[in-house]
């Protein structure tokens, strides 16, 4: 089963694929993992991450993958249940940060949905919808936002349930059969 979950920021998407992530865990059994695409790079970002740990409470493992979300992944027992959050920034570190080309970051996305499926896994991925404006201007800015696009297609192409969530709010666009 896979899941992705956009919207806007501070939308209410992650408390959202929290709530999803362990209604799954109680169906399913096996681990809860949290696959955190962040990195603690200031004080800010270190008290963010830290919140966000203590909000979401016991029983997560989490694992840190701002790169490498495969192997970030195969530290998943089969049958486990995992957030992966977020896509953006991910995205983000993937382009700018040393990850490579956005050719090598939508394959490496689409074996990661493969690698889930053939274990079992469930996976809920988390990712900001920042394409609600004109087209930017700057081309930098509008490579990234092309790459995170073709990125999210791939995800609701891919995904057995699509959910947008606004103002706290879930829409669900495509609903798991």
């Amino acid at each position: 089963m896979i899941a992705f979950v956009s919207g806007g920021a501070r939308s209410g998407k992650s408390d959202f694929a929290e709530r999803l992530v362990r209604e799954w865990h109680r169906a399913r059994g096996g681990r809860r993992y949290y696959l955190a695409t962040a990195r603690a790079s200031d004080t800010e970002m270190t008290a963010r991450i830290a919140r966000h740990r203590r909000e979401r409470g016991d029983g997560w493992f989490t694992l840190e993958a701002p790169l490498a979300l495969d192997t970030g992944l195969a530290r998943v027992e089969d049958g486990g249940t995992v957030l992966l959050d977020c896509l953006t920034l991910w995205a983000s570190q993937w382009l700018y940060g040393g990850g490579g080309a956005a050719a090598q970051g939508e394959r490496l996305l689409g074996e990661l949905l493969t690698r889930a499926r053939g274990r079992s896994i469930a996976l809920v991925v988390v990712s900001n919808d920042i394409n609600e404006a004109l087209p930017p201007r700057d081309p930098e800015v509008w490579r990234y936002l092309a790459f995170l696009q073709r990125l999210h297609r791939q995800l609701a192409r891919e995904a057995d349930r699509v959910v947008e969530v606004v103002a706290g709010l879930p829409i669900d666009w495509k609903e798991a059969r």
